[in-house]
C-alpha cells in the first residue's frame, strides 16, 4: 500500500529522498514497466517483453530483471549492475497525479507531483532534499519532474504503440524452458512478444504505417533485446555457483 499524497514544500520542506538501490528500497522486482521512447536505452541492457493484464485485458511493455518473481538479477550488494536504470524504477518515491482547478470559469486539470510518504526512501535525515532554504525546488526535484513528464508521455505513446501491434497481430505469448548449469530449471511465461513470422508478412503499405509513426524502429528494438536473457541467465548460474 501506498500513502500517496500532494506534494508542497511547506509541509514536506525538511523531507530528503535515498536514492541508493536495495531489496531493502523495494528494488527487488523482476520486472519494470517501461514504453517506447525509453526502448532504445534499454535494449542493450535488458530484454523487453510484454504482458496482459488480467483484470482489464491491456497489454504493457516491460523490462525483465529476473526469472522468476522478487527476484533482480540486475541488483548486487546494493549496487544496480547496469548503466542506464528504467525510469520507473528511477521515479520511486513518486507519482503523478491531477489537481483540478478553474481558470476564467473553466474547469481544468493539470499533472502535479505526488510523494509515497510510507516509502522507505523517504525520510529527514539522509538523501537528496526536496527544496532549498527558502521554499524553491531543489534541482533534484526538479530532476523528478522531468522525469515524470517524460513517463507521462512514454505511456500515452505506448497505448498507441500496442493498439497498432494488436491492429497488426503482432502480439504473440510464448514460454521459454530454462535450465541452468546446476540442473535447476526455470520457465518464464505468462509473457508476449513479437510474432516475427506476422511481422515478415506484412505489406509495404502496413510497414511503412508503423515506420511513420516511429513504431517499427520500436519494434525491432524489442527483437534486439531478448538476447539480454542470456545476461540473465548467466547472472542467475553465477549466483548458484557462489552459494
Amino acid at each position: 500500500m501506498t500513502n500517496a499524497v500532494l506534494l508542497n514544500n511547506v509541509e514536506h520542506r525538511d523531507l530528503r529522498v535515498q536514492t541508493g538501490r536495495s531489496a531493502a528500497f523495494g528494488d527487488d522486482n523482476w520486472y519494470a514497466l517501461t514504453f517506447p521512447l525509453e526502448f532504445r536505452a534499454l535494449q542493450g541492457q535488458y530484454p523487453i517483453f510484454f504482458q496482459k493484464d488480467a483484470s482489464t485485458g491491456a497489454f504493457f511493455p516491460l523490462a525483465l530483471l529476473g526469472l522468476e518473481p522478487g527476484e533482480n538479477l540486475y541488483l548486487h550488494d546494493d549496487q544496480w549492475a547496469a548503466s542506464y536504470l528504467p525510469l520507473t524504477i528511477r521515479r520511486e518515491p513518486f507519482l503523478i497525479g491531477r489537481q483540478n482547478f478553474v481558470e476564467d470559469g473553466v474547469q481544468k486539470t493539470r499533472r502535479v507531483i505526488h510523494i509515497d510518504l510510507d516509502s522507505p526512501r523517504v525520510n529527514r535525515e539522509q538523501g537528496e532534499p526536496l527544496f532549498l532554504e527558502y521554499g524553491g525546488n531543489s534541482p533534484f526535484l526538479d530532476g523528478v519532474a522531468d522525469m515524470l513528464e517524460a513517463i507521462h508521455h512514454g505511456i500515452e505513446q505506448s497505448e498507441k504503440f500496442i493498439r497498432a501491434l494488436q491492429i497488426h497481430g503482432l502480439l504473440e505469448s510464448f514460454t521459454m524452458d530454462i535450465t541452468l548449469d546446476n540442473g535447476e530449471a526455470n520457465q518464464l511465461k505468462g509473457f508476449y512478444t513479437i510474432d516475427e513470422e506476422r511481422l515478415r508478412a506484412l505489406n509495404a503499405e502496413d510497414l511503412n504505417e508503423l515506420h511513420q509513426a516511429g513504431f517499427l524502429e520500436a519494434i525491432y528494438m524489442v527483437l534486439a533485446s531478448q538476447s539480454q536473457v542470456r545476461r540473465l541467465i548467466d547472472e542467475k548460474n553465477r549466483r548458484n555457483a557462489a552459494q
